[in-house]
């Protein structure tokens, strides 16, 4: 028999090799998991100081169903907006598109049109204001954040001209049932597990873009655009239809967000989306989308926007925090996810 001389510290030093290059070949991974960290620590801390998730020996199924419900519209604008990022690109159109979109639908519904077509024209409301911005990029050499900063002045602008004043959903209207409850598990008293179509919605949408992502020659696309847009050309990847494609699917997941946001608050205004496109952005960031494209998975903003979410929950909880101090925390948040993709970066390089 041989014996196996094992050296004193070899053992510490090999460990903390294996740590290193795991830390390397994953560091990518380090955002998302950060973001995870941060959701999963909030949860704790809203469950130790407010009882969050389980109280009095009861699961409290109602904040689960608000964080989807109130949310549900977010997840869907971000899986748009990650498509766009992962190409290098950005997407400023989606707040206003959505208030156009929402206006329109509801306030053709009111003048006499199938509630069910509202539904339709809203969604291809977007689709046509992200196919025009596409059409910007990609045929006129407009950069992203010009063509997409035209498109939301318009989508605004158009919003306004169709009413300054808060469009009200009629009661009895098809897209009502957008936001109508589904109760999952029946707890006590007022703590269902519900969600509503929109809500279904949303995880169908996040469901087909992580398959489109990751298992479709359109996803390999798009992380080689956000590589190189030059080398994926060379290699002969449909670029120009890709491109055109993030942008427009973009766009129909604003007009998705904004029925969706509608037939939750039972109305539609000229001002609705006013700066969601940054918390879309944020979302997609923090849930560790590289800004320079290539690098990011639709879960990953799934959980961004849900730690966005979650901590408006728990500043409301609290009380004693200002409301303002939801959009310093966010953006206290979202540039330490962005130094830290500058880190991962820079070390990659």
């Amino acid at each position: 028999m041989s014996a196996v001389a094992v050296h004193p510290g070899t053992t510490g030093t090999s460990a903390w090799d294996s740590i290193k290059r795991f830390l390397d070949a994953k560091a990518m991974l380090l955002p998302t998991f950060a973001a995870l960290v941060i959701f999963v620590g909030m949860l704790v801390y809203g469950q130790a100081e407010y009882g969050l998730l389980v109280s009095g020996g009861s699961m409290q199924w109602g904040t689960i169903s608000n964080l989807l419900l109130n949310n549900a519209h977010m997840i869907i604008l971000a899986v748009g907006m990650t498509f766009v990022i992962l190409t290098g690109g950005i997407d400023l159109s989606v707040g206003a598109v959505i208030a156009f979109s929402s206006l329109a639908g509801v306030m053709l519904t009111n003048a006499g049109l199938n509630g069910w077509l509202a539904m339709i024209v809203m969604v291809l409301v977007g689709t046509l204001f992200g196919l025009f911005s596409g059409v910007l990029i990609q045929y006129f050499n407009f950069q992203p954040f010009i063509a997409t900063l035209a498109t939301m002045f318009l989508a605004r602008g158009l919003a306004s001209m169709l009413s300054t004043d808060p469009q009200r959903v009629d009661a009895d209207s098809p897209i009502k049932l957008v936001s109508a409850d589904i109760k999952l598990i029946d707890g006590p008293k007022v703590n269902d597990l519900i969600v509503t179509p929109g809500v279904l919605a949303a995880i169908l949408v996040v469901a087909l873009g992580f398959w489109v992502l990751h298992r479709t020659r359109t996803g390999r696309t798009v992380y080689a655009i956000g590589g190189s847009e030059t080398s994926a050309a060379l290699m002969g990847l449909p670029v120009v239809r890709t491109k055109l494609f993030i942008y427009t699917m973009s766009g129909t997941m604003a007009g998705l967000a904004g029925l969706v946001y509608t037939a939750e608050l039972g109305k539609a205004q000229n001002i609705t989306g006013t700066g969601w496109e940054l918390d879309a952005i944020a979302a997609t960031v923090i849930g560790g989308t590289l800004l320079t494209g290539a690098f990011g998975y639709v879960l990953g903003s799934v959980v961004g926007a849900l730690v966005l979410g979650l901590m408006t929950v728990l500043i409301t909880r609290n009380g004693a925090i200002p409301s303002e101090w939801t959009t310093i925390i966010t953006g206290a948040i979202l540039l330490v996810f962005v130094l830290l993709q500058r880190a991962i970066t820079l070390r990659r390089k």
